[in-house]
């Protein structure tokens, strides 16, 4: 399993557990689903940017050396 992958199970689990919590307090199932969609959006931001790959440094070749003059 990816990096990405074990990232976003374990968000989602973190979700879950929120979520259950916010139902046994009695919030209303509306905010339970609009906390659950924000949350998801988060998870795959910080997965996303935590796992992804750098692009390696870019350099420019130096310049010719120019021979010296006599």
């Amino acid at each position: 399993m990816s990096a990405f992958a074990t990232y976003l199970v374990g968000f989602i689990i973190l979700i879950l557990g929120l979520a259950l919590a916010a139902y046994l307090l009695n919030v209303p199932p509306l905010w339970i689903v609009a906390g659950v969609i924000a949350l998801v959006g988060i998870g795959v931001l910080t997965a996303t940017s935590h796992t992804k790959t750098r692009d390696p440094a870019h350099r420019d070749p130096p310049p010719p050396r120019n021979p010296p003059s006599v």
